[in-house]
């Protein structure tokens, strides 16, 4: 034997021996730490985060991976049959490694398939390829070699494909065969027919190239694909196969995920918050906490009854005024996006659209891409006419976009003023279509009349009272070229609480000039309003943008004698043993002392009883005592109501995401009309369900030695209505303004631009 030939097998042998020590360390955990038999069998799963409600109910969880497991007998045999044939062809005949397979990737560079076996798949789904790269991918594949024997050997064939079937992820989130089932033809595994396993099956090779949600064509060719393997496998015959390549791609999608159950906006916003603590908290072994594997249990303050109730008053209005609003001929005939403002936002949105951007990944012009979003196609898109709020209809991708932009919106909270806890939250009108939250703190808007409260407060807190009289002529503020009308001057002197009631705008500037913009502005941020407020005098009528959020946490000093809460809405995160992680409390602060909180409680009465919010009573039958405030900003863009009765505070806003959407009337949009009624819808469910101990017999309590008009202070002037009685305005020529409470009240004025 030649020299050379001797090297040759020299290294043979010795690359052989060094294989199969590499092998064996492999196998006692000599190169890397290995898994045990037992691990192999029950791997270890992230543990899903659990959130309760104040009652003890699940509200919902968080995890990474949606994922059920299902029993061999609970799947369809066409399952099976199409993954071995697609997969793994000598499924039923190796132990863990397919040697013709491995041989043929090796010489044939893979290029009729490669050579991992559904057992080693198992392997690498179970235990993922963690930081690896060039160098330790040699090593991590010998790993899934071994795992995959040990498997094997210690499993059936069936347990082997069902925990395989059980872990392999379908793309859209969703693991496992019976969450796919579920989520794509809406039905269990067990009825899933050949073309719809093979559909599934098919996905394997790439979740999301051949995803039929996203890529139809593809899918359809991938699946046929997947049939003919089962010819050639002796699972179907041709004549099978060819007459379901006939049938067209058809799904039943129904995505598995958190837009559904209860407070799905509030669900949302506590992920946020608790991703945000994980962040900021380590476990014993040094590691921050994961929301999503670590299995925490948070415990909320969400009240599931009132919950409900807020959810269905908000459906109960949003029905309605929807018809109303796209009445309108402007939406109604689509005018409104054909210039200006509109038609800007229109483009924006078409170029921000998930369509738009993979058409342009594609490499479409943009003329073929508006083509397509001018062509009619079959599309899901939101409705109030069915019972889960979705249609099926054919209309072109740019109509969509308008449709879809063209819903009104709302945010509705309630909070216990006293110890700050949220009882119910609803971010906006169906999760699903809607996810853009409008209670969050980030969410601003123009809050409209509903600072005024906040304006007259510190106004009382420097020696005004609800009976000192106001000014309701146009004002004048330093720098300003002439005096600001805002609207009013028809009542003459009127009394706090009658301007008030009657949401009188000069009668604000008039305050405003009084205290002073700084003074007004340092006092909204004490009360918990963190947003920006320009120096500006129509920041006494709401121009400002703020969160519903931010405006009940400064509402919540008057039911509450002063005492400002932030609203709370965690109470406490556990371990998933059990163990209390952390408890959670709310800041509390005094604002104004307990005098001048109920006499803006007083003031606040008479909104609800002669002023813009009085129909709550003779409209929607309310009783007992409540107090309020409504608000409308400039051109009905944004409808507001804040109100509290003695036991529960909460506020509701309405409107169009984009603010050139809007009522064209006043009567329709302002605050009264288009946000009040969601507040009345609540209560009435409230106020009827004894269960929730909220009552119409509680009453608001005067504190000790109160004097409602006896200080006059720095309001000056004289008495000017029995404190007593609910406060009377004048007209102009000074002849009183009656309160009647069957008639509508008179319309609130919206600001006028500066």
């Amino acid at each position: 034997m030649s020299r050379a030939a001797k090297i040759l097998w020299r290294l043979f042998f010795g690359g052989l021996a060094f294989f199969i020590l590499l092998i064996v360390a492999i196998n006692f955990g000599l190169v890397g730490e290995m898994p045990s038999l037992k691990e192999l069998e029950n791997p270890t799963s992230a543990i899903a985060t659990e959130v309760y409600a104040s009652d003890g109910s699940l509200l919902g969880k968080y995890y990474i991976m949606n994922r059920s497991n299902s029993k061999h007998s609970e799947i369809s045999p066409n399952v099976f049959n199409a993954l071995v044939a697609t997969e793994d062809e000598r499924f039923k005949e190796h132990s863990g490694i397919d040697g013709k397979a491995v041989m043929r990737a090796v010489f044939l560079l893979g290029s009729k398939g490669g050579g991992s076996t559904i057992t080693q798949q198992l392997a690498k789904n179970l235990f993922p390829r963690e930081n690896a790269n060039f160098f330790t991918l040699p090593v991590i594949k010998l790993k899934e070699w071994v795992m995959a024997i040990k498997l094997e050997k210690n499993l059936t064939k069936d347990e082997i494909i069902t925990l395989y079937l059980n872990t392999v992820p379908f793309g859209d989130n969703t693991y496992g065969i019976k969450n796919a089932a579920l989520t794509f033809f809406n039905k269990t595994p067990d009825k899933l027919s050949v073309d719809e396993a093979a559909v599934l099956v098919g996905m394997l090779k790439g979740n999301t190239l051949y995803n039929p949600r996203r890529n139809p064509e593809r899918a359809q060719e991938r699946r046929n694909t997947v049939m003919d393997k089962m010819v050639e496998n002796n699972f179907l015959s041709p004549s099978e196969a060819s007459e379901l390549k006939q049938k067209p791609l058809t799904l039943n999608y129904k995505k598995l995920d958190n837009h559904e159950g209860p407070a799905p906006y509030f669900r949302q916003v506590v992920e946020l918050e608790v991703k945000k603590w994980c962040k900021q908290h380590e476990k014993e072994n040094g590691d921050k906490y994961d929301l999503y594997k670590d299995g925490l249990k948070i415990y909320t303050t969400i009240d599931p009854r009132m919950q409900r109730y807020a959810e269905e008053a908000v459906a109960q209005h949003m029905k309605d005024l929807q018809g109303a609003f796209v009445a309108q001929p402007q939406i109604k005939n689509g005018t409104i996006w054909l210039k200006g403002k509109p038609k800007e936002a229109l483009k924006s949105m078409i170029q921000r659209s998930e369509r738009y951007l993979t058409l342009k990944d594609a490499g479409l012009s943009e003329d073929e891409i508006m083509k397509n979003f001018n062509t009619p196609t079959r599309l899901k898109v939101f409705t109030w006419n069915t019972k889960d709020h979705s249609l099926d209809t054919v209309m072109s991708p740019l109509d969509s976009l308008k449709y879809m932009r063209a819903f009104l919106q709302a945010g509705f909270m309630a909070m216990d003023p006293y110890t700050g806890e949220v009882k119910a939250w609803v971010g906006g009108i169906q999760h699903t279509y809607f996810q853009y939250d409008h209670v969050n703190i980030s969410t601003k808007r123009q809050v409209g009349s509903t600072i005024k409260p906040l304006l007259y407060c510190l106004a009382v807190d420097n020696g005004y009272s609800p009976c000192s009289s106001v000014s309701t002529a146009p004002q004048q503020f330093a720098g300003q070229a002439k005096p600001y009308n805002a609207g009013g001057s028809k009542y003459g002197a009127m009394s706090m609480k009658s301007a008030l009631a009657l949401s009188v705008n000069n009668a604000s500037l008039y305050l405003l000039n009084q205290v002073g913009i700084n003074a007004f502005i340092d006092f909204a941020h004490r009360c918990g309003i963190s947003s920006n407020i320009e120096q500006v005098p129509s920041i006494a009528l709401g121009v400002s943008d703020i969160s519903l959020y931010e405006m009940l946490w400064a509402y919540t000093m008057f039911p509450n004698r002063g005492i400002n809460t932030q609203p709370v809405f965690i109470a406490k995160i556990e371990d998933k043993n059990g163990n209390l992680l952390q408890n959670f409390v709310p800041v509390q602060k005094e604002i104004i002392n307990a005098q001048t909180a109920y006499k803006m409680v007083l003031m606040m009465q008479g909104v609800t009883e002669i002023g813009t919010a009085k129909r709550l009573r003779y409209r929607y039958g309310l009783s007992g005592d409540m107090a309020g405030k409504t608000g409308t900003t400039n051109n009905q863009a944004d409808a507001w109501f804040m109100g509290y009765t003695p036991q529960l505070l909460a506020g509701a806003w309405v409107g169009c995401d984009d603010r050139f959407l809007r009522f064209s009337s006043t009567g329709q949009g302002q605050g009264a009309a288009a946000a009040l009624p969601i507040w009345a819808y609540f209560f009435k469910k409230v106020l009827g369900d004894k269960k929730t101990g909220i009552t119409s017999d509680a009453k608001f309590v005067a504190p000790a030695d109160f004097n409602n008009c006896g200080d006059m202070g720095g309001g000056g002037g004289a008495y000017y209505d029995d404190p007593n009685a609910i406060p009377s305005a004048t007209d102009s020529a000074g002849n009183p303004i009656k309160r009647d409470d069957t008639s509508e009240p008179l319309e609130e004025i919206p600001p006028t631009e500066w």
